[in-house]
């Protein structure tokens, strides 16, 4: 999955978790999803951000 598909799967979630009829379950799986994809897109920006810093 690439950063954008990411990014909105992560949009996704946060829209999912915010909805107050959601069961407990669930939550706790789709939390522990947008954990990892916060910390994958992350990850991205800051290789990016390095290469961004090489060519400067």
């Amino acid at each position: 999955m690439d950063f954008e598909e990411s990014l909105k799967k992560l949009e996704s979630l946060v829209t999912d978790l915010e909805n107050k009829d959601i069961k407990l379950e669930d939550a706790i799986k789709k939390y522990k999803e947008a954990l990892e994809l916060s910390k994958s897109c992350y990850d991205t920006l800051k290789k990016a951000e390095l290469v961004v810093k090489v060519d400067e």
